[in-house]
């Protein structure tokens, strides 16, 4: 999440009740976890394993429950629970705010734009031009859609993301990571009914131009769809995944996070992503293998009570 102005580093530090340590006269320029840090940006952490990582990350600030070194130029803000300070900061920069109306009067729709009955448009929604908004359709605030879209009905763009901190010495062991973030859908794309896309964590859900969803497709939060890709129905992608331009995902489809599928891959249905793959290649399989290698290793497996047969005869 961008701030609309740069925040000084100081007065978030007195907001969050921190002790301010390096660089004081920083400005913050947004708010962000750490798949998605950039420099101004503030991140927090709060577990050991974490530290150097978030440390040495792109982000300028770092609320963090511990005295440590950091490189020059950047900033700690020490707390005793800096995911309760990060809640705090998303609470005050983009606060919830109920709507009242099924179409939000800060909405902003295109010409030529096309919303049937019983559609739901939240707070700050951009629609553009030419777009068609099928019946049953909820985009929730902060969504921005761009020009000649179409969105079927039933689906629900910008929930939050299934995203928690897990602590399980007390007694809710997961506690919410709220949802700062947006989904950005760009020109040309076509959403299948009953699909759901959900929100950044505090960056942004991105489909590229071209991209075409089959009905049922889940995209997990933050992550970046690229150009002109193709997802048949039932695939769920999860959080923080870049699938670049022109890949294709058959029915049922699943992809683990945080991992990247190369360009023009093509996975066969009911296939499983469990690692970063490269593109211009066909996969099949969970996990993922070369479909050729694949469906030899089928047809091997097939034969094995026959081979059975001919080796005990053998003996």
């Amino acid at each position: 999440m961008k701030f609309k102005s740069p925040v000084p580093v100081k007065w978030i530090a007195e907001f969050i009740s921190a002790e301010l340590i390096g660089n004081s006269e920083g400005q913050v320029t947004g708010l962000n976890e750490i798949h998605k840090v950039e420099p101004g940006d503030i991140v927090f952490v709060d577990h050991p394993k974490y530290y150097d990582k978030c440390i040495n990350s792109a982000a300028s600030f770092i609320i963090i429950n511990k005295k440590t070194t950091f490189p020059e130029g950047k900033a700690l803000l020490v707390v005793d629970a800096p995911f309760d300070a990060y809640l705090k900061l998303v609470h005050h920069f983009r606060p919830f705010t109920p709507s009242s109306k099924p179409i939000s009067e800060s909405a902003v729709i295109g010409q030529d734009t096309v919303v049937f009955p019983n559609v739901f448009i939240g707070n700050n929604v951009i629609i553009g031009d030419n777009c068609i908004i099928h019946p049953n359709v909820s985009i929730y605030d902060d969504a921005v859609i761009g020009n000649n879209v179409v969105i079927h009905s039933g689906t629900t763009i910008g929930s939050d993301a299934f995203y928690f901190n897990t602590k399980k010495d007390r007694e809710v062991w997961y506690k919410k990571m709220e949802s700062c973030g947006r989904v950005v859908i760009e020109d040309d794309v076509e959403i299948g009914a009953g699909c759901t896309l959900d929100r950044g964590v505090s960056g942004d859900t991105i489909i590229g131009r071209g991209t075409k969803f089959d009905n049922m497709v889940h995209i997990g939060h933050d992550t970046v769809i690229g150009k002109n890709c193709l997802f048949a129905a039932q695939v769920a992608v999860a959080g923080a995944v870049i699938i670049e331009d022109g890949v294709i995902l058959w029915g049922q489809v699943g992809v683990s996070k945080t991992l990247t599928i190369g360009a023009n891959a093509v996975i066969f249905a009911q296939s499983g992503v469990a690692s970063s793959i490269e593109g211009n290649k066909v996969y099949f399989g969970t996990p993922v293998e070369d479909a050729n290698i694949k469906k030899r290793e089928i047809v091997l497996l097939k034969r094995l009570p026959e081979i059975w047969e001919k080796v005990k005869n053998l003996k």
